[in-house]
């Protein structure tokens, strides 16, 4: 028996995640992303691999999206509603509600802004009509595809409804984690599942070879860099994403601006706040027992100190700090903020969280925060910006570092030997986990390319019943086996 697997995005990459697999005769497409590097062709995965005909419903039993990012779900609209697949899809019930936000985010960014024609995106109607056909599941919650055929989410940290999605059929059976993170933050909890024992465990690597400093560190060291531009008269850029480690960092600042009674403005992107705490406020189960346990006197992300943002602040002068959508600079208020700030070198920039090449997160990050020249996107208005302001990478990324990961496939696997593949990460990196895991666990590790087929074979033992109380063994003919009557 076999498990057949082929990455059409994150295969020795981050973006774009689609993961197709083939288990006991069953064609599954996990996630469904885009790649925010890319404006052409190449932000959406190849699903020509599938079939050049068309007839994905044909050829795609079930879709699976692990949460709401959009290099999870970024393509979703794209493959129901202009290429026709009409089968099965699954999503946690926070995932389904968030998604179509983001989702119109990113088609008004690509249409409305960037010039991409909407034959080659998707349409708000569109959007609508794929997440009608979306089906939501709650935490281990065992669901029957058809019979012998089953799915069941587990709680994934990340981001709010984040979900590891364990799948059998017959015998078979794999892990897909999504993204995740073991380490409990101030408003989710750390990724959990039973011991599953699985034939494939199929893991994100966005940092395979890092091993965080700790959570306390990270935040002593922002909040004193933010503090010193905004008490020396500069402006301070934290590019985040609408939901996530938004919350995450909001909840620090917010928390600090009480204690020392700072009166600097915060803002944050108009309407992305509210939004958020609505989303926060309906499925609060989903976060860590702190928050659940305050959530009756106060609800902590009805934050004091911070407010939404107008553009006509974006040149008033005096210290500030802004959080700005999207997370990577690909676009947004987040780069026209950028360009506006950047030349200054009163001013900072603070990148809490992975960047993937091609965007111009990137490329501020890839100079070491060193003053830089940068060639601004043609769709951007295109031109040189003099980067002068600081910039600082403070990783408060929500995925598993290394030791993360490595905790993981402990908790999931127990001590039955199955196989790893490792997606969602840099291919040096990546090669290097991999051989630590052949190392110390002595299990078989893959890291497909994007295109490559890799093929794993499982052996299950056969069950037998015996008729009679007991049987002699072939091999021990002085021995008898017993069995039930």
């Amino acid at each position: 028996m076999q498990i057949k697997v082929t990455p059409l995005g994150a295969g020795q990459d981050v973006g774009k995640s689609c993961i197709l697999v083939t288990i006991g005769g069953k064609n599954i497409m996990l996630d469904c992303g885009m790649h925010p590097g890319y404006n052409d062709e190449r932000r959406f995965p190849d699903f020509r691999y599938i079939s050049k005909e068309g007839n994905f419903t044909g050829l795609i039993d079930l879709v699976i999206i692990s949460h709401f990012h959009l290099d999870h779900c970024g393509s979703l609209p794209y493959f129901t509603e202009v290429l026709g697949y009409d089968g099965p899809m699954y999503a946690t019930h926070p995932t389904k509600a968030i998604m179509p936000i983001l989702l119109e985010d990113y088609r008004k960014i690509s249409v409305e802004r960037r010039g991409v024609e909407e034959k080659d995106m998707f349409s708000s109607q569109q959007i609508k009509d794929c997440m009608m056909k979306v089906t939501p599941c709650a935490l281990e919650e065992t669901i029957m595809i058809e019979e012998d055929f089953e799915i069941r989410p587990y709680y994934a940290g990340h981001v709010l409804g984040a979900a590891m999605f364990y799948i059998r059929v017959g015998q078979q059976s794999i892990l897909y984690t999504g993204d995740y993170n073991m380490t409990p933050d101030r408003h989710l909890g750390s990724a959990r599942c039973d011991k599953l024992r699985p034939d494939l465990l199929i893991t994100e690597s966005t940092y395979a070879t890092t091993i965080r400093e700790s959570k306390r560190w990270r935040e002593r060291d922002m909040l004193n860099q933010v503090s010193e531009c905004v008490r020396n008269g500069g402006k301070v850029l934290i590019p985040v994403f609408a939901l996530g480690r938004a919350q995450e960092l909001c909840l620090l600042l917010d928390a600090f601006w009480e204690r020392t009674g700072l009166k600097v403005p915060i803002y944050f992107s108009a309407g992305l706040t509210e939004k958020a705490n609505l989303y926060y406020k309906m499925y609060i189960s989903w976060t860590n027992q702190k928050i659940k346990d305050t959530f009756v006197k106060r609800n902590v992300f009805d934050f004091q100190h911070i407010q939404p943002f107008d553009r006509a602040f974006i040149d008033r002068p005096g210290p500030m700090v802004l959080f700005a959508t999207p997370g990577m600079l690909h676009g947004g208020l987040s780069m026209e903020v950028f360009k506006k700030w950047a030349p200054s070198d009163k001013n900072l920039v603070i990148m809490p969280g992975y960047c993937v090449a091609g965007t111009l997160g990137h490329k501020v990050l890839s100079n070491g925060g060193k003053p830089q020249i940068i060639d601004m996107p043609r769709d951007e208005g295109g031109g040189k910006l003099h980067v002068r302001c600081k910039i600082k990478h403070l990783s408060f990324s929500a995925h598993a570092d290394a030791k993360g990961i490595m905790t993981l496939i402990k908790q999931a696997i127990s001590v039955d030997p199955v196989n790893v593949m490792l997606v969602h990460g840099e291919r040096h990196k990546m090669e290097a986990l991999k051989e630590r895991i052949k190392t110390e666990f002595g299990l078989p590790c893959y890291d497909p390319a994007n295109g490559a087929t890799t093929y794993i074979t499982t052996f299950h033992g056969v069950p037998v019943q015996l008729s009679t109380r007991s049987a002699t063994c072939s091999r021990f003919p002085g021995w008898a086996v017993e069995s039930d009557p």
